[in-house]
């Protein structure tokens, strides 16, 4: 594992999982502590901006751009468990500082930026493991969210970590890169092609035989379930960190 002597990590713990599902940064933090991290939580923070940004709101969004910088500034590294918020730091932020006109803030955001890390990314990267030691006696299959796929760019890291833990038994999931139909504000305005969407994810889930159903970004998990569920489907959502956070001694 490689030292963090004195580095300062910070949990940004992203709106939807500290609202919606706190266990999930809850987790997080238990995880990171366990690999040898100081974690600390920065009260002050909010929303990525991203919701705002994806709709065009970019006035609005520039605020949460200002608050992530005042927030995170002081730290080392920044670790989120959500490749779709990292995504949005890394690929939005600076574009929102130059629509303000702000040189300033656009070179601070650069910087948080480039220390902000999807969790698999900084367990894999920064600190060099892949085995966390979990322990995880279930049948599970990975749904990859679209943004951390293909903006995050997390790879193969979330199987490597899953693939690691005792016990499991890791599935493929058919047609696995296809999108849930979640997107955010997509699921609302589009809202028949996202149940569509949705449908197909989970039933390809359900076909795998898998118990749990785990990804990167509790939005995706929580639109996957929430359709199994309305369609009568036994498979439960549960995000990767709950995994890999989990040991033997959490199951006895």
């Amino acid at each position: 594992m490689a030292p963090l002597t004195g580095a300062k990590v910070a949990l940004f713990a992203t709106c939807i999982t500290d609202t919606v599902k706190p266990s999930v940064p809850i987790a997080t933090v238990k995880l990171l502590e366990r690999l040898g991290c100081r974690v600390e939580y920065p009260a002050k923070q909010t929303c990525c901006g991203q919701i705002m940004t994806n709709t065009g709101y970019f006035d609005e969004a520039v605020p949460t751009v200002r608050n992530f910088v005042e927030s995170f500034g002081e730290y080392d590294y920044i670790v989120a468990p959500s490749g779709s918020c990292v995504g949005s730091v890394r690929d939005q932020h600076t574009m929102l500082a130059r629509h303000a006109g702000d040189a300033g803030l656009e070179k601070e955001a650069g910087a948080v930026a480039a220390r902000t890390y999807e969790l698999t990314e900084f367990i894999v990267d920064v600190l060099g493991v892949t085995d966390v030691g979990a322990y995880f006696p279930h049948k599970v299959t990975y749904h990859p969210s679209c943004h951390g796929l293909r903006i995050t760019r997390v790879g193969d890291r979330p199987e490597r970590l899953l693939s690691a833990v005792e016990g499991i038994e890791l599935v493929d999931l058919p047609d696995a890169r296809s999108c849930c139909g979640f997107g955010g504000t997509f699921s609302v305005k589009n809202s028949d092609v996202s149940i569509a969407m949705a449908t197909d994810k989970a039933n390809n889930a359900v076909s795998t035989g898998a118990e749990y159903i785990t990804g990167g970004d509790h939005a995706c998990l929580m639109n996957i379930g929430g359709v199994a569920h309305r369609n009568g489907q036994h498979i439960t959502p549960i995000h990767l960190v709950e995994i890999l956070a989990a040991t033997k001694e959490d199951a006895r």
